[in-house]
C-alpha cells in the first residue's frame, strides 16, 4: 500500500483517481524537494477518490452538470454563502460585505450572495452553474448519510498498513478527517491538510465525530493561503486543539489551487515528518 494517501477536494467528479495523481505526484515531488524530504517513489502517493459520486447519473462528459441556479441553493447552502461571501469581503476590497442579519434571513440571500460572489476575485472564473454545484457537494456530504459513507469508505479503504501520511484538499480534508477518527489504531502519523474548510461552522458543526476528537494522527498541519475563501477560518486549533500547527502559504490569485498547495515547501516539510 502507499506511504501517502491524497485526499481531493470539491468539483473532481468528471476526473479519477489516476487523472488526479498525474497533477498531484509531481506537485507533491516538488514540495518535497523544496523542503529537503526524501524522494517521492513511483507508488508512495495513491489518490483516494470519491468524487464520482457527485456525477449525475446516465450523463456524459458532454452534457456536464445539473443547470442549477439561485432558487435551486437551500438554507444550509445559503448559510454556507455568507461565511464565503464575508470571507470573500475580508480579503477582496472589490467586494462589499453582507448586509448583517436582515440579509441573511431574506429570501433572495442565495441569489444576492452569488451574484455578489460571481464577481469577487476568488470565485469569478466559475460559471453560477458551478458555482452552485460545488455548493452542493460539500451540503450533500454532510446532510446525505449515504453519500457520506459511501465518500469515506473510499478514503479509508485507501489507507492500508504501509500508509503514514494522509494528505487532503478542501472537503477532502472533513472526509480524511471522518475517516480516520473511524479507523483506531490505524498507522498514519501525519494528516496535512490544504485549504480546509473545516473551521467554517456550517462544517463543524455538522462532524461526525465532532472537534473534540483528534484523528490518531502524532501530528496535525494545517496549510493555508490567506486569501482562500474555501478556508474561511485559518486558524483550526480554535475547535480541534493547540495540536493543529498551521502554516501560511502564497498560492498567489490562485489560492485554492490544490497543486499550489502541494508545491509549497511548508507542504513538503509536513508530509516529510510524517515519512521519517
Amino acid at each position: 500500500m502507499a506511504r501517502i494517501v491524497g485526499v481531493h477536494g470539491v468539483g473532481k467528479q468528471r476526473l479519477g483517481s489516476n487523472t488526479l495523481l498525474k497533477d498531484w505526484e509531481p506537485a507533491l515531488a516538488d514540495g518535497l524537494d523544496r523542503a529537503g524530504g526524501p524522494r517521492l517513489a513511483s507508488g508512495d502517493l495513491h489518490m483516494a477518490f470519491y468524487g464520482d459520486l457527485f456525477r449525475p447519473p446516465g450523463r456524459t462528459l458532454a452534457v456536464g452538470d445539473p443547470m442549477f441556479t439561485a432558487d435551486d441553493v437551500d438554507e444550509a447552502e445559503t448559510e454556507l454563502l455568507m461565511e464565503w461571501w464575508a470571507e470573500c469581503a475580508r480579503v477582496d476590497p472589490a467586494v462589499p460585505p453582507p448586509g448583517g442579519d436582515t440579509l441573511a434571513r431574506s429570501p433572495r440571500a442565495a441569489q444576492t450572495a452569488l451574484r455578489v460572489l460571481q464577481h469577487s476575485r476568488f470565485f469569478g472564473g466559475l460559471s453560477l452553474r458551478a458555482l452552485v454545484f460545488d455548493l452542493k457537494q460539500v451540503r450533500r456530504y454532510l446532510m446525505d448519510d449515504d453519500l457520506r459513507v459511501a465518500a469515506r469508505k473510499q478514503v479509508e479503504e485507501a489507507i492500508g498498513p504501509d500508509t503514514r501520511v494522509v494528505v487532503a484538499h478542501s472537503l477532502g480534508s472533513v472526509v480524511a478527517f471522518e475517516a480516520l477518527c473511524a479507523r483506531p489504531g490505524h498507522g498514519v502519523r501525519a494528516l496535512v491538510t490544504l485549504g480546509s474548510p473545516l473551521g467554517m461552522r456550517m462544517v463543524v458543526d455538522r462532524l461526525r465525530p465532532g472537534p473534540e476528537t483528534w484523528p490518531g494522527t502524532t501530528s496535525w498541519t494545517n496549510v493555508i493561503d490567506e486569501g482562500d475563501v474555501v478556508a474561511a477560518v485559518k486558524d483550526l486549533s480554535l475547535f480541534f486543539g493547540t495540536g493543529v500547527v498551521g502554516k501560511v502559504v502564497h498560492n498567489g490569485s490562485h489560492a485554492h489551487d490544490a497543486t499550489l498547495y502541494l508545491t509549497a515547501k511548508e507542504t513538503g516539510e509536513a508530509v516529510a515528518e510524517g515519512l521519517a
